[in-house]
């Protein structure tokens, strides 16, 4: 299911004479491709007579507006996710809070860091999201022993069976492909974790002096247990920095459990159906890249971000008494993108202060460091965040306006 027409009716009374053909495009705010102010077509240039009282009815004929286009838009994107909620939940029951963050974080270009306790459907719901998208899937169980080669390939030794010669092939690693899943990604040392950290940012892979590009559209969904630390190696900080939203996934209720026990103890086979390609969600992405966002939005997501830091200027006191090290600015660009993403798959092209604080704690959560004083007060980070959140006031319009430029 395609989210955009790829052919426009033609017109059986135009003969003979000439006339004009369109087809609308996207704007640049969003929904039209061109200026903001006047929407673009295609001009495409044919031959036909009119007769006089069609000629009359075309020259008063009323031009597309962009409420139209945006409206539409709006409309096919509701018909998308109700299809692919529908599909992911012949296998998946509940969870509906993760499975909104996974495809937030799908349409941002961003990754996701999934923590739950084993049970929980973390693997199984990534693998149904790889199947309804209709996307390249690999996984790759983290051990003690990965090396950095398995994931991203390395070069092997071949010798030509005809000439007799020797050269050597890069055989790519499961890297390769659209959707990662890293499982129990804090199984293995730093070393191999470092292996996804050019992918993850770049989209590429170096090896042996060749740089290789990925295919897009690229997603990390990494999972960690929270209760079993032995042998583990926590992740870097900028590991951590590198995913848009550390998900936490909890217990599923009585009713949901109770399904959950009584579908998967019978003979009972649902085949999710392909929502979306690979086309289809990278033209999303760059759709919601193009929302406009207001600079009152933006200055409430830097001022979040900043407010996690120490012995900063204008820090509320307990976040020095809390916290060792605070958010970086990709904290706040997470923040507004994670907004758009919000605001779309809530049926708006508008993003508020209330979109980012919706994603706030996915987004800062692995990003805060407590310290001793918040540990022996059992203060976490959810809970640092949402004093930040009832603290921290949205930007004036009078505080914007005396901002220089």
């Amino acid at each position: 299911m395609g989210l955009w027409p790829t052919s426009a009716p033609r017109n059986p009374t135009h003969r003979n004479a000439t006339s004009l053909r369109f087809w609308p495009c996207i704007r640049s705010a969003g929904v039209l491709r061109g200026s903001r102010s006047q929407p673009q077509y295609r001009v495409y240039k044919t031959t036909t007579v009119l007769k006089p009282e069609v000629q009359a009815l075309s020259q008063v004929a009323p031009q597309p507006q962009p409420a139209d286009r945006e409206s539409q838009f709006i409309e096919r994107f509701n018909l998308i996710k109700t299809k692919l909620l529908i599909e992911l939940h012949k296998i998946i029951i509940g969870q509906d809070e993760v499975i909104e963050l996974l495809l937030a974080a799908l349409f941002a270009r961003g990754h996701c860091l999934i923590v739950g306790v084993p049970g929980l459907a973390k693997t199984l719901m990534i693998s149904t999201l790889a199947r309804v998208l209709k996307l390249n899937f690999n996984r790759i169980q983290f051990t003690p022993d990965l090396m950095p080669a398995d994931i991203t390939g390395t070069d092997i030794l071949e010798e030509d069976q005809t000439t007799g010669k020797r050269a050597f092939r890069f055989v790519r690693g499961p890297v390769f492909a659209n959707i990662v899943l890293a499982d129990e990604i804090n199984r293995t040392p730093p070393k191999t974790q470092s292996a996804l950290l050019q992918a993850m940012q770049e989209y590429q892979v170096t090896a042996s002096g060749q740089t290789y590009a990925l295919d897009l559209p690229f997603f990390v969904l990494a999972t960690q247990n929270p209760v079993e630390q032995e042998g583990t190696y926590p992740l870097p900080e900028a590991q951590l920095d590198r995913f848009m939203f550390m998900v936490n996934i909890s217990y599923p209720s009585k009713k949901e459990e109770r399904l959950i026990v009584r579908r998967t103890t019978m003979d009972l086979e649902a085949e999710p159906e392909p929502v979306l390609s690979a086309a289809d969600i990278l033209h999303v992405q760059k759709i919601l890249r193009k929302l406009p966002v207001s600079d009152h939005v933006v200055d409430y997501a830097v001022s979040l971000a900043r407010a996690t830091r120490p012995n900063e200027p204008h820090t509320p006191s307990f976040i020095n008494d809390w916290l060792t090290w605070g958010a970086g600015p990709r904290a706040a660009q997470y923040m507004v993108l994670g907004a758009k993403a919000h605001a779309l798959l809530n049926s708006r092209l508008n993003v508020s202060c209330d979109d980012v604080r919706k994603v706030a704690k996915p987004v800062l959560r692995h990003r805060l460091f407590t310290n001793f004083n918040a540990d022996a007060e059992g203060v976490g980070p959810d809970a640092v965040v949402d004093k930040l959140i009832s603290v921290v006031p949205e930007a004036s319009g009078q505080e914007h306006a005396q901002t220089p430029a």
